[in-house]
């Protein structure tokens, strides 16, 4: 257990130095935005003389104390320590090594910017944490409705977006802001095993009874059990079930530590019919 959760600590650290430099390489010089809270600091670091570092704090603490009920213990904790470490980095790239723009160019800026975004949130995600603002959000409200939490970091960068037309005041660079906000998604797709937003899992496991209800708790309400036979004529029983990209990582912790034993098979969700979608 030690072992596994200083794996996802490694995750997060290298996640949070990779955001850290894609703000301060990219985004900032070029006076450019991004999704999430990063890019709402970002915001207020042009227009303020407070730091992009302690905005992040700033803006992501109220959060986190409302939210630490709906993220778990554990999940906290390792979303405060990345945050930290998002802060600090940040504000250390800048304020002590004085790191100067990797480039001075709009369209340059946000592609490699939102590359660089998409791996360290993708690697954040990896660590079975977040990078706080809109993912916390997110899981607030699709607690209380029926509102899925992509839809709801959506609608929050859209809104970051919309702002920054009147605070860059510059239509060039907030298109190439939205631009590499699709970049970084894309990149974090990519990174999580797939290019769409949902997958299909098939899950053969002889720990039905108690996977059942932790998937049921935690990735959805949705979901098979359908029973087999193998090869060998033995009994067999497997979960069917639709898992957001996002919640993929989550699901290979939770069969690992129920059932080691337990064999996934993920595949692509090209066209999802009823119930929403």
């Amino acid at each position: 257990m030690h072992k596994e959760e200083l794996k996802n600590y490694m995750y997060n650290f290298a996640g949070s130095i990779i955001l850290g430099l894609s703000i301060v390489l990219f985004f900032s010089p070029n006076k450019l935005v991004t999704g999430g809270t990063a890019g709402l600091s970002l915001l207020i670091h042009y227009i303020t003389p407070y730091t992009i570092g302690t905005l992040i704090m700033a803006i992501n603490i109220p959060l986190l104390l409302v939210g630490v009920k709906y993220l778990g213990k554990m999940f906290a904790i390792r979303t405060i320590v990345t945050l930290l470490l998002i802060s600090i980095s940040t504000d250390f790239f800048i304020e002590v090594l004085h790191l100067k723009a990797f480039v001075m160019d709009t369209i340059l800026g946000s592609l490699f910017g939102g590359i660089l975004v998409g791996v360290g949130i993708a690697l954040v995600i990896k660590g079975n944490s977040s990078a706080g603002g809109s993912t916390i959000i997110a899981r607030i409200v699709s607690s209380k409705t029926e509102i899925k939490p992509s839809q709801v970091i959506l609608v929050i960068d859209t809104l970051i977006v919309l702002s920054a037309l009147f605070i860059l005041d510059d239509n060039v660079r907030v298109l190439w802001s939205v631009v590499s906000i699709y970049v970084t998604t894309r990149v974090i797709d990519m990174i999580l095993t797939g290019s769409l937003n949902k997958k299909v899992v098939y899950l053969v496991t002889n720990k039905t009874d108690e996977l059942k209800i932790k998937i049921r708790e935690e990735l959805g309400k949705y979901g098979t059990i359908l029973n087999g036979d193998g090869l060998y004529d033995e009994k067999k029983k497997m979960i069917l079930i639709v898992v957001e990209v996002s919640k993929l990582q989550f699901l290979r912790s939770l069969v690992k530590e129920y059932d080691p034993d337990g064999f996934l098979i993920i595949t692509e969700a090209n066209e999802m019919l009823g119930r929403g979608h």
